[in-house]
């Protein structure tokens, strides 16, 4: 069941980027709650296709209809579920794909297991267009994880070789997120915002591609959360954050960075600040054997550059098992990385919601 996640709250993503909608159900949400929709519309925006120059012109409003789940706005109690029409599609330009496929994408595989069954329009099931639904349920898991003084955010760590300053990992706050939700390019460091959109735009007027890698934070989580072995919080998120396709790898702390350390280095002084227990430093990213320390969940990701490119490729004819050269046609994104910030926030959140759950029935 791989379009299914989580323990406490069970979610399943349905549809095609290419079928009259896709969408997402959720069993175990807590009734009462009342999610901000407007606050939620804003947050899928920010992942919608066709918003601005480093974008797909594909153009998706995102704009959600809720089926079952709430009344008077109020979550009740009952399986939730929501769905997003598919309003600007153009199949045509995916109709030789089924018999030469993408190098990069998930063409090739899905044709061996599903036997030539499977929707090759727009990546079918494989589309980043399944992250729409993601978000919509991931927004709702912001809203309650902030009633509970925890706060997501993220910024985009680089594009290509260009590099934005890291987070504080120690001192982050929920407020350092707030400037970062309005920005197209969110950055820390406002002089490397264009050299970004530059590499961008470049890479899409040579009909090539660019990747990067998206640093999130969580604050305000309590010590304790999480488990040993299988279900612990690197567990939880990465299962989830590499349902976001083009996620080729991911850290926490310090990450691969530790393995050229000493133990001395590597390792995180406790001390006592303003009464509690904390580090000095924050290497660990607020996990230690799976379980979250008090300090701030640092993670990163790695996105690779869109294999959607206008370039000649090599390819094959899968009919006749000879080489052929392929160009693609169709609606891409030079860059997946910024839209892909709102997805990997909305990911966390739902792995981090979802695991507070278990935490809080030891309270």
């Amino acid at each position: 069941m791989s379009s299914f996640y989580g323990k406490n709250i069970r979610i399943s993503i349905f549809g095609q980027s290419h079928s009259p909608a896709i969408g997402v159900t959720a069993d175990g949400l807590p009734a009462g709650f009342a999610p901000d929709l407007e606050r939620l519309g804003n947050f899928m925006a920010r992942r919608a296709p066709g918003s601005h120059d480093f974008s797909t012109k594909r153009k998706e409003t995102d704009e959600f209809t809720i089926l079952s789940g709430m009344k008077n706005d109020t979550l009740c109690g009952a399986p939730f579920a929501a769905e997003i029409q598919n309003k600007d599609t153009r199949s045509k330009d995916y109709s030789q794909l089924k018999d030469c496929p993408r190098p990069g994408h998930a063409d090739y595989t899905a044709e061996i297991k599903y036997k030539g069954f499977q929707d090759e329009a727009g990546g079918g099931h494989f589309s980043g267009r399944l992250t729409a639904p993601l978000c919509l349920i991931g927004g709702i898991c912001i809203q309650l994880l902030e009633q509970e003084g925890i706060h997501i955010g993220s910024h985009i760590s680089s594009i290509e070789n260009i590099r934005d300053i890291p987070f504080d990992a120690v001192n982050l706050s929920g407020d350092d997120f707030i400037s970062l939700r309005s920005q197209i390019l969110p950055v820390l460091d406002s002089g490397c915002s264009e050299k970004m959109a530059d590499a961008i735009l470049a890479a899409g007027s040579g009909g090539d591609s660019v990747g990067g890698i998206i640093e999130c934070g969580i604050t305000g989580l309590p010590a304790g959360i999480g488990d040993p072995m299988f279900e612990g919080m690197e567990n939880r998120i990465a299962s989830i954050i590499f349902g976001i396709p083009a996620i080729k790898g991911i850290e926490f702390g310090a990450g691969f960075a530790s393995a050229s350390m000493k133990g001395s280095q590597n390792n995180d002084s406790f001390i006592i600040k303003d009464g509690k227990v904390r580090t000095g430093t924050n290497n660990h990213g607020g996990i230690l054997g799976g379980i979250t320390t008090g300090m701030p969940l640092i993670f990163r990701v790695a996105v690779k550059p869109t294999p959607s490119v206008f370039l000649p490729q090599q390819s094959v004819s899968l009919a006749s098992g000879e080489e052929k050269t392929l160009q693609i046609k169709g609606r891409h994104d030079p860059c997946i990385v910024p839209r892909a910030v709102p997805c990997v926030e909305a990911a966390a959140a739902i792995a981090v919601y979802d695991a507070f759950l278990d935490y809080k029935k030891y309270l």
